[in-house]
């Protein structure tokens, strides 16, 4: 999973924050909050008529226990996973792996290939190389030979995804596959499940930057979430976008880097050069029905950058928001798609 808290969306706001004024309906928003995944997950829930009654103690203990099972499937923190033993498996033949893997897997094969590998689900090599996978951490930019060696192991074209019965198989036996730009997004998709599941149809459920929404919140409004502006070392406010039944996530290069002689390097890998992202967008924001599609789809637009990106997310009608940098950081612009202008909320 991604532990770095920067798959960004921030700043969480609804409109039930204005439950500390004195005036209009009460808010009867609950929330649930917790940790997974290196960093805290936060259920909002509102009841849909007076005598609904939202346990808690019942939602909190299934939506953690619902957690753990995907950490147990696909961290690569772990390394009882699921998907860690899978990477320690020498065997190049079909693997059978658990439905759950195999869905997660086959999307992130789906967006790589769309990508033309500007995403690859393979790209765990050289995230470890830098610095920012489940390795201790280090602030040096590796060697021109370790890249290529590790470059060497990445291409999603080496695996394969076999769906009855749910297998995988590598090319060689080193393979290894990091699924943490897809299954934080996967969770929050299984929790919006949740909710239904218990008759809660009124939720914003998000673990880090990436969330699902659905209805509305406690007061009875529309929940309304922030675009962070990318500026390290500071929290401020973008633009707000009322999401309605979506799915929203984040990626940026401006919280998660180490510098290096004046340099800076981002945790955003581009598989195809084996080096951090160096470019001016600073974040791209994607709304989708799917969590799980948003939470990969931003990370490809990251890589590809301002104008491939731009023209990507175009190409494909993709709801997508991006905040490209001025030259000396200190200017945004925005731009986005058409299909994201619907969720925008006007500037004040």
């Amino acid at each position: 999973m991604d532990h770095s808290l920067t798959r960004l969306l921030i700043v969480l706001l609804s409109w039930a924050l204005l439950s500390s004024c004195d005036w209009g309906p009460p808010d009867t928003t609950t929330r649930i909050t917790g940790s997974t995944m290196g960093t805290r997950y936060e259920l909002k829930l509102a009841p849909a008529h007076p005598q609904q009654t939202i346990r808690a103690d019942l939602i909190k203990t299934q939506a953690e226990e619902l957690l753990a099972r995907i950490n147990r499937r696909m961290s690569t923190y772990d390394p009882d996973s699921e998907l860690s033993r899978f990477n320690r498996n020498p065997s190049t033949d079909w693997i059978a792996i658990s439905p759950e893997l195999y869905l997660v897997a086959a999307e992130g094969l789906r967006i790589s290939e769309l990508t033309h590998g500007a995403y690859d689900i393979t790209v765990g090599p050289l995230v470890n190389l830098w610095g920012f996978g489940p390795e201790p951490r280090r602030e040096q930019a590796p060697s021109d030979a370790a890249i290529l060696q590790a470059r060497d192991q990445v291409g999603y074209w080496h695996l394969e995804a076999h769906a009855q019965p749910p297998a995988l198989k590598k090319a060689f036996s080193d393979l290894y596959v990091d699924l943490s730009s897809l299954a934080k997004g996967y969770a929050v998709d299984q929790l919006a499940a949740l909710m239904e599941s218990n008759g809660i149809h009124n939720y914003l459920v998000s673990i880090g930057g990436d969330l699902r929404a659905k209805g509305h919140n406690g007061k009875g409004q529309s929940w309304t979430v922030a675009i962070e502006r990318p500026e390290p070392g500071q929290r401020a406010v973008e633009r707000l976008i009322q999401i309605g039944d979506h799915s929203v996530s984040t990626a940026g290069d401006y919280r998660n880097f180490f510098e290096q002689n004046g340099r800076r390097y981002s945790h955003i890998i581009d598989p195809r050069t084996g080096r951090p992202v160096l470019q001016t967008l600073a974040s791209v924001t994607v709304i989708s029905k799917s969590d799980m599609e948003s939470d990969a789809i931003d990370t490809a637009l990251m890589v590809l950058g301002a104008e491939d990106g731009f023209q990507l997310a175009t190409e494909h009608r993709l709801a997508a928001f991006f905040i490209v940098a001025s030259v000396d950081g200190k200017r945004f612009e925005e731009r986005y798609t058409p299909e994201f202008e619907p969720f925008l909320l006007p500037k004040d």
